[in-house]
């Protein structure tokens, strides 16, 4: 069946939604994401999973298994409101995708499937979701499916997800291919009761209207709806089925009635060019697009504009380009090509761009990060032998490391380039897309826990040129350097006590990118971050002194800094959460403690089973994951999200070896 809603033609349309569809694996939110655009005109026929003919999993790696890897973005329009629609990957090793797409919402919904329930990524979401404050709704699939829920489902949402869900719909016949959804009415005095007393939680005012009256109405009912969802406070349940249209009319009506529209700019005043990079399409012989959300300002083809960066090792980075071509998504042909605050466009032309890029001011307030970096490092080698393999093979990671920056693909001194990840399945999708896209067979080496050093406190260090003659260790210059410990999540940071101009800038520039390569290699061998390094003292002899001499005295007074100040170095932990068998515990919570875990809470979760929270190494996370079965019969539950990293007890100076990898 497919929904009556009539798409208006752009002249209409008088505001901009994006949205995210976000789920843990095979949920259906790719399909639910077809659904939208059929049942509202966008697309004439509805695309498949299993065929790979959907509109957003468009990659040979996304159509070949089934799982949506990069993030993609669609529209369809409803009424005076246009819909962008993100489609996000569902498994937890690409939530760096998923964060990206977080950073340029207006809102978001939330899939899940009526017959597995919350699973565990989709409490990991949900966590975020929360925490950013992003208006969600809630997507319940598959109500046609054998074995689908919705009662003890809505309990399993009230527990683990949020405590005010506000279920919108009713279904009739769930877990049958007769199921039928019916949208509930504020007029029918039942659902007005619930709705009102689960708004009250939220709100006091509400709350004495609801015991003292007068009784709110429908209509002020729906005005609090819509004010605490677009708070991130209430969550609206829809059911339905993606497959068959059911629900989905309603789902549609809440999208466009309970999400707020992107926010105008707060001035009339001609603003600056402000907005996020958050998707980059490239495939090797074709032209580079990045996606753009625009908050401020207006954009344009044959526009000169300014981004920055902080690259992987802390190291800040600005730059300049041309965009010749600029495409309004859903904008109609001929159009499309100046943006506007609040929408995203696809953009051409300039050839440094890379997802995360801020668009206007440096670390703006635009894209937030709201997931750790990755935990893990391999190395990645050619199985062919020929010398010119390995090159062909950076360049290749390279080039993916535009879509995904946090992979960090970096050249290892044997020739070999090493990336970072956030799971295993990131391996199997680096090989394939290096396979089909640039004909490259690679080898993965096994994955290893990647470590942090911080200062523990202040070091100096200074080694200067003699009279007429070079510093002690040879090199024609004068470096003095301090390291100061920084507040954690600061990365590292250079800056200057010496007279700006003192130096020749080539001179300066030869330091400053010497600390930042120095710092990937602290003392126990593990990148330094979290600091401050100064640069105290500087000198040079002209003619005598070259640039070189700076980049070879920076490293070694740096080091003798850091080793005077100590760095610590810390590994990455994970939180965690099991759903425990009462009579498994004990044998749990002694594995646990065996490997690690920090223990913070156990408390009875049902009857007959216990909640057992905490935090982990990373390194022990597999362990669990791998010895849980067997100690709770196949019946426990485990979930866990990265949280940071902790001092590690002995500082280990090789890289450890993550376990089952």
């Amino acid at each position: 069946m497919r929904t009556q809603h009539t798409p208006h033609t752009p002249s209409a349309i008088r505001r901009t939604l994006n949205i995210g569809i976000l789920a843990h694996v095979d949920a259906g939110k790719t399909s639910l994401t077809e659904r939208l655009l059929y049942d509202t005109g966008a697309i004439g026929r509805l695309g498949s999973v299993d065929d790979g003919t959907t509109r957003t999993d468009t990659g040979t790696v996304e159509r070949q298994r089934g799982i949506t890897v990069r993030s993609a973005v669609v529209s369809f329009t409803v009424g005076a409101t246009q819909v962008n629609v993100i489609d996000t990957p569902g498994h937890a090793d690409f939530v760096a995708e998923v964060e990206r797409a977080l950073a340029v919402l207006d809102g978001a919904v939330l899939v899940l499937s009526a017959v597995e329930g919350v699973q565990a990524h989709t409490r990991v979401l949900m966590r975020t979701l929360r925490e950013m404050r992003l208006p969600t709704l809630l997507f319940v699939n598959k109500t046609d499916r054998a074995g689908a829920r919705c009662e003890s489902l809505l309990a399993d949402v009230r527990r683990k997800l949020t405590p005010y869900p506000v279920p919108m719909t009713a279904v009739h016949g769930i877990g049958t291919r007769a199921a039928r959804t019916v949208p509930c009415s504020l007029d029918d005095p039942d659902f007005r009761t619930r709705v009102a007393e689960t708004l009250a939680e939220t709100d006091d005012a509400l709350l004495a209207r609801v015991v003292d009256g007068p009784y709110p109405s429908p209509d002020e009912l729906r005005s609090a709806l819509a004010d605490r969802t677009a708070q991130g406070l209430a969550h609206p349940v829809y059911f339905g089925s993606a497959l068959s249209g059911q629900g989905i009319a309603a789902l549609i009506d809440g999208i466009t009635g309970l999400l707020p529209p992107a926010a105008a700019p707060r001035t009339a005043a001609p603003q600056a060019p402000r907005g996020t990079v958050f998707a980059v399409e490239r495939s090797p012989s074709g032209p580079k697009s990045a996606f753009v959300r625009l908050y401020s300002g207006e954009l344009a083809a044959r526009q000169r504009v300014t981004l920055h960066r902080r690259e992987p090792d802390g190291t800040p980075y600005t730059y300049t380009g041309r965009i010749t071509a600029l495409e309004v998504v859903g904008a109609a042909d001929g159009t499309g090509h100046r943006l506007t605050p609040g929408n995203i466009a696809k953009v051409r032309g300039v050839a440094g761009i890379r997802v995360g890029d801020s668009l206007g001011t440096p670390d703006g307030d635009a894209h937030r990060s709201h997931f750790p970096a990755p935990t893990l490092r391999t190395v990645v080698r050619p199985r062919d032998p020929d010398p010119g393999a390995a090159a062909r093979l950076h360049t290749a990671l390279q080039r993916l490391a535009e879509q995904d920056p946090l992979i960090h693909a970096a050249a290892e001194p044997d020739g070999t380039t090493s990336v970072l990840l956030h799971g295993e399945m990131q391996k199997e999708i680096i090989a394939a897309a290096l396979a089909d896209e640039y004909g490259i067979d690679a080898v993965f080496e096994p994955s290893r826990v990647v470590c942090r050093e911080r200062p523990v406190g202040t070091g100096e260090a200074v080694e200067e040129l003699g009279h007429r003659a070079p510093a002690p260790s040879g090199f024609w210059a004068t470096v003095g350097l301090r390291v100061d410990p920084a507040p954690h999540g600061t990365g590292a940071v250079f800056r200057y006590e010496t007279e700006l101009g003192a130096l020749p800038r080539a001179f300066h520039c030869a330091v400053e990118e010497s600390v930042y390569a120095a710092l990937r290699h602290g003392p126990y061998g593990w990148a330094v971050t979290d600091c401050t390094v100064t640069l105290t003292r500087s000198g040079f002899v002209g003619p005598v002194s070259t640039a070189a001499d700076f980049r070879g005295l920076t490293p070694l007074v740096l080091a003798r800094a850091l080793e005077r100040a100590g760095t610590r170095v810390h590994e990455p932990y994970h939180a965690f959460e099991a759903d425990v068998p009462a009579d498994a515990l004990p044998a749990v919570t002694a594995c646990l403690t065996a490997l690690g875990a920090d223990i913070t809470e156990t408390a009875p979760d049902s009857a007959a089973a216990w909640l057992v929270r905490g935090a982990i190494p990373a390194r022990s996370r597999h362990t669990v994951e791998r010895r849980l079965p067997g100690l709770t019969h196949g019946e426990g539950g485990w979930w866990t999200r990265p949280c940071g990293d902790r001092p590690m007890k002995t500082p280990e100076t090789a890289p450890q070896a993550a376990p089952d990898h």
